[in-house]
């Protein structure tokens, strides 16, 4: 009944790496204690920045980051982050916790961490706070390679030459948090930021609106009808949120677990109306949807400030993230970005860590088994798979992504919503030859396991010999709650 056909001779589209991109915000503990601890600190780091949190996500090949915000970015000013640290101004920081935020990581250390983990930075500016100005002279210090006083002063702090920049999102949730703008108010507002965001000698930005939140189609057609060529970019947010009645990240049901996919699985609907909606204004194509906040959204952990959002990280949020990034890859023609929230300490994070320790969560690993997408051609598949319900509810028991790396090998990711049910899947690979199929596989004893600093290892991808290839047909035995990686060659 779940049956695959893969014409591995026919390409669909190209999967941008940038689908696999991140978010960190000042928030909680993403950037102190997730990323920076300073230069002093005897957690091994490079010009504060903690090595082992840089070493795993290089592993991942994470290919951009976004920064600093967020609901956060609407509340920076970027000169209170540049220069010495103990001159630096301290903030409050209104949107998460009401701490006080004293700037020591600001552009210099962003970039700094965006060179150090190979990445590309993407850059939100400040439309709700901020002035046309100061966004415009952001713009200038971080990419002017002549004399100006913008780029004297990045001198002065100890940066000769101007950073390569491409990525620049004018505004954040400019609906909400970002101002509480009507949506033909902010594309008035978007129109004049962008005409000062300025691309400076051989650097090109790549402009990016602030899209819509989840089901909200007006604001995305008064976007595309007003600003639509001015942009390269308009940035989707939809969080799939958490289960039926528990909000807890690790303590729930069936029920809840069936929910929390359920949500996942509205991201392929949100995609498809949101760019039915870009087509009528762009039938070309030529501005790209981002997702870039998308995840899960529990309770905090007990004890710690609900401003933080600190949440554990179980084999559910794992399949949630198998299931999106499938259906981001099959929108690859118009979704080229997407950001998960958030990389360290908040959300859906890759990684925790508690002092020197550093554990790799379920969602870290999933995009770990999906790494082979990055840049590969996506390859024409057709599928029929068998139903996953839950009462009167139901939605597809399985999720899958085809492509081709650049050395002609071919890679197959699944992944079995079903909790309690194992399945066989049989794949029907035309347009080639194929001898040999290895992979991994991710799942656990319980829907909710998870990785703690006591048992960082408890969930984490094992070989997977469940997958038999003759004559060019697979057959894969996938067990239940479970994401599986191939390689066919």
């Amino acid at each position: 009944m779940n049956r695959i056909v893969i014409n591995t001779d026919i390409e669909v589209g190209t999967i941008s790496r940038h689908i696999y991109g991140h978010f960190s915000e000042h928030l909680g503990r993403c950037i102190y204690e997730g990323y920076w601890v300073g230069s002093d600190s005897a957690i091994p780091n490079t010009r504060g920045i903690r090595n082992d949190v840089v070493e795993a996500l290089r592993r991942i090949r994470i290919p951009n980051l976004r920064w600093p915000g967020g609901c956060f970015a609407d509340e920076y000013h970027w000169r209170d982050g540049i220069g010495p640290r103990a001159s630096r101004p301290c903030m409050v920081h209104t949107h998460w916790g009401q701490v006080t935020e004293n700037n020591h990581f600001g552009t210099h250390e962003f970039m700094d961490l965006c060179e150090q983990l190979g990445c590309e930075p993407y850059i939100c500016g400040n439309v709700g706070s901020g002035s046309v100005q100061e966004m415009s002279q952001w713009v200038e210090y971080i990419t002017f390679p002549g004399r100006s006083p913008m780029a004297d002063l990045r001198r002065a702090n100890g940066r000769e030459q101007p950073w390569e920049l491409t990525y620049w999102g004018v505004g954040n949730e400019n609906w909400g948090c970002g101002g509480a703008m009507r949506p033909e108010h902010y594309a008035d507002i978007y129109r004049r930021y962008a005409v000062y965001c300025r691309s400076y000698g051989q650097n090109k930005l790549f402009k990016v609106a602030c899209g819509a939140p989840g089901p909200n189609y007006e604001w995305t057609d008064v976007l595309m009808r007003e600003a639509g060529k001015r942009m390269n970019a308009l940035a989707l947010h939809y969080y799939c949120g958490s289960g039926a009645k528990s909000r807890s990240a690790t303590e729930f049901d069936d029920e809840d677990w069936f929910e929390q996919l359920k949500r996942a699985v509205r991201m392929d609907e949100l995609i498809t109306r949101h760019a039915t909606i870009m087509d009528v204004y762009d039938p070309d194509q030529k501005v790209a949807m981002f997702v870039d906040e998308w995840g899960t959204w529990h309770q905090v952990e007990t004890g710690t400030n609900p401003g933080f959002l600190y949440q554990q990280n179980t084999l559910r949020d794992a399949l949630a993230a198998a299931v999106t990034l499938d259906i981001f890859n099959k929108h690859c023609d118009r979704v080229t970005m997407a950001n998960i929230a958030q990389t360290v300490n908040v959300l859906q994070a890759m990684i925790l860590t508690d002092g020197e320790k550093m554990l790799l969560t379920p969602s870290y690993h999933v995009f770990d088994l999906y790494q082979v997408h990055h840049d590969a051609a996506r390859l024409d598949m057709h599928a029929r798979f068998e139903d996953y319900p839950f009462g009167e509810a139901a939605i597809p028991a399985i999720s899958a992504s085809a492509s081709r790396d650049a050395d002609r090998k071919v890679h197959l990711t699944l992944s079995n919503s079903n909790p309690n049910k194992g399945v066989e899947v049989s794949v029907d690979l035309r347009g080639g030859e194929f001898t040999a199929v290895t992979g991994r596989v991710l799942t656990g004893e319980a829907i909710n396991a998870h990785n703690t600093f006591d048992a960082p290892e408890t969930i984490q991808p094992a070989a997977f010999d469940g997958a038999t290839l003759r004559r060019n047909m697979l057959t894969i035995a996938m067990p239940a709650k479970s994401v599986v990686g191939l390689e066919i060659v």
